[in-house]
């Protein structure tokens, strides 16, 4: 049998599995149709940078208008929805996995699920990603015991926070927030990306599409990595004990969850964004303390092992300070990306040739039956 490849069991490290004009980690910044997101967070809402991703443009203020016009008028969950979530919120079960379930769901309510036209996909699209926010909100408040709160407000991170928190979002909390969605919106060929392509690519519909890549994004290697860090700064516990911590962990070899990305060698730019803006946040919740614990990581981290933070390093704690809980965080990464999985499928539908992989074979040959 001829030796093993070197890229076999390496994830697809290096391996290009497609052209895309959707987005791209160059330099060292991440683009989104050319735009870098130091540029996208400054000029731009969340809404603007999810029209850029499907439409290949910005656009101008009366398309914006409408836009944003069109995902409000969507965002109310239909009626049959509403009626089986209190049991989905019940399961003793993954927040993701309740909310592919609803996402499932929901294309069970459309007769027109299965047109994957551009115009039918991108109808979809739009309806799904105006819901799924108050998907969130209505599972994580049922969860917990509140009623449901309707949305309210100019934008979809307002809107959002409206309907999970109890209290009204500052316009601080709300900018903030909406800067988070930004940089989650798409990251090249991610692992839930490259799901959602891979289930494009047979054609199968839109739900079941987006279904698939919250299953991928669900895993605490991808979009699971956010709420992880929190859980191991209450591990830690303190700022004196940072240093006894990464010890352990290095002498270990255990990971530190959110350092480390297999693409970005010099850190990733939205850890750096997020770093930077959540300071003040942090200061008014009275987390100062763990932001001062996740900076001392970062530094023994980059000393001892020269490995740098990626996004879910501190997109955790910019949402506890706002007053989110850990278990959503990673629903929260979908209200975000679905934006960026529908440009790829998108993308996908229009220049489709099915995923079919090989895989090198080293199991035994010639075996017989015994008579």
């Amino acid at each position: 049998m001829s030796q093993i490849p070197e890229t076999a069991n390496k994830g697809l490290e290096n391996i290009i599995a497609c052209t895309s004009e959707v987005s791209t980690i160059h330099d060292v910044t991440l683009l989104y149709r050319g735009y870098t997101i130091e540029d996208l967070v400054e000029h731009c809402c969340f809404e603007e940078v999810v029209y850029l991703l499907w439409s290949k443009k910005l656009p101008d203020a009366a398309e914006l208008k409408s836009f944003r016009e069109e995902l409000a008028r969507v965002a109310r969950l239909p009626e049959p929805l509403v009626q089986i979530l209190p049991s989905l919120a019940k399961c003793d079960a993954h927040a993701m996995a309740k909310l592919r379930t609803a996402v499932s769901y929901t294309g069970l309510l459309d007769p027109q699920a299965e047109d994957t036209s551009p115009e039918g996909i991108r109808s979809k699209a739009l309806r799904l990603t105006g819901m799924i926010g108050p998907m969130v909100a209505a599972l994580s408040r049922l969860e917990q015991g509140k009623p449901l709160n309707a949305g309210s407000g100019h934008s979809l991170a307002e809107r959002f926070l409206t309907s999970i928190l109890d209290e009204k979002p500052s316009q601080e909390a709300i900018d903030l927030f909406d800067t988070a969605l930004i940089l989650h919106a798409d990251h090249e060929l991610n692992a839930s990306a490259f799901t959602a392509r891979v289930v494009a690519s047979t054609m199968s519909d839109y739900y079941s599409v987006i279904s698939a890549a919250i299953g991928s994004l669900k895993g605490p290697l991808h979009g699971g990595a956010n709420e992880q860090v929190m859980l191991m700064l209450d591990e830690i516990g303190s700022y004196d004990q940072v240093e006894a911590f990464i010890e352990d962990a290095v002498s270990a070899k255990k990971k530190v969850m959110g350092i480390g990305h297999r693409v970005y060698k010099n850190g990733d730019p939205r850890a750096k964004i997020l770093k930077e803006l959540s300071l003040k946040t942090c200061q008014k919740a009275g987390l100062e303390e763990y932001h001062r614990m996740l900076v001392q990581i970062q530094k023994q981290m980059e000393l001892r092992k020269g490995l740098m933070p990626n996004v879910d390093f501190y997109s955790g704690l910019v949402y506890t300070a706002l007053g989110l809980r850990p278990r959503d965080f990673t629903p929260i990464f979908a209200v975000s990306r679905i934006s960026g999985w529908t440009a790829q499928v998108l993308e996908q539908y229009a220049t489709n040739r099915i995923y079919r992989p090989r895989a090198f074979y080293t199991g035994p040959l010639g075996l017989q039956v015994e008579s």
